[in-house]
């Protein structure tokens, strides 16, 4: 007994509309028609759509399902790319999970960089957005080094440059300088890096610059800025003292014996 459009739907588990379309993309033929115009699908249709639809539940996709159904030389190499992508999706899916249950560990926001979920509350939303563009820029060992480097701001200088007005007092901000410049230093001395981070960067080193000058000054207003530029000259200079005075001190003769 032929079926109807609906009644093939509804044996396959699928639509009418789904039905049309593999029609459309000449997937599946378009069976006789009764007398009253009405289409009757056989068996072979029934059997056509389900491997259709099976081809489907395996990812396979719409504009390769002829190839595939139809045995071609290239059907392995369809199936293996699908499973690598597959592989790949599942990756994807794990690492989403990963984060979710560390956003929600650390009662952090949903959109809070990754990686930095257990630091969030010391994030101002300038210093998420930069995170966020230095995803862009810089590798995963660098964002694991920044992450570091938040965690040990433990004077939360941070906070007190996010809450800085643009018309911050030159006296608050000199004090601020000089906490955040006894950050910058120690972080110059624990990763090296900073200085020359071209073997971390994604991006090119003028691309790189070029968006992190065009960041801060959208992000940081005039004081927040000043006090940033000045702590990281400061603790730039300071750096290359101790490293002369660590030079001198290498090349300096053995005391005499009396």
């Amino acid at each position: 007994m032929p079926w109807s459009t609906r009644q093939l739907a509804e044996l396959a588990d699928t639509t009418v509309n789904t039905i049309r379309h593999y029609h459309h993309l000449g997937l599946l033929d378009e069976p006789e028609r009764r007398h009253n115009g009405y289409k009757q699908y056989e068996v072979r249709h029934l059997v056509s759509l389900l491997r259709i639809r099976r081809l489907a539940e395996l990812g396979v996709p719409l504009a390769q399902i002829g190839d595939v159904s139809a045995d071609t030389d290239s059907a392995p190499g369809v199936l293996r790319d699908l499973d690598a992508e597959l592989q790949r999706r599942i990756e994807r899916l794990k690492k989403a999970r990963t984060d979710i249950a560390a956003i929600l560990r650390s009662r952090a926001p949903a959109d809070v960089p990754a990686g930095f979920e257990s630091v969030a509350s010391r994030l101002s939303e300038a210093d998420s957005s930069m995170i966020h563009i230095y995803g862009q820029l810089y590798d995963q060992n660098a964002l694991a080094d920044v992450q570091k480097m938040v965690e040990a701001d433990t004077d939360d200088v941070s906070a007190d440059i996010d809450r800085l007005p643009a018309d911050a007092d030159e006296e608050t901000r000199k004090l601020l300088v000089e906490r955040l410049a006894r950050i910058l230093t120690q972080n110059l001395i624990d990763y090296p890096w900073i200085s020359d981070p071209a073997s971390h960067l994604s991006k090119s080193g003028y691309v790189t610059a070029q968006t992190f000058v065009d960041a801060m000054s959208e992000l940081y207003n005039p004081a927040q800025l000043a006090v940033i530029v000045q702590a990281s000259t400061l603790a730039q200079d300071r750096v290359c003292v101790m490293q002369k005075q660590s030079g001198k001190a290498d090349r300096a003769p053995a005391p005499r014996r009396a």
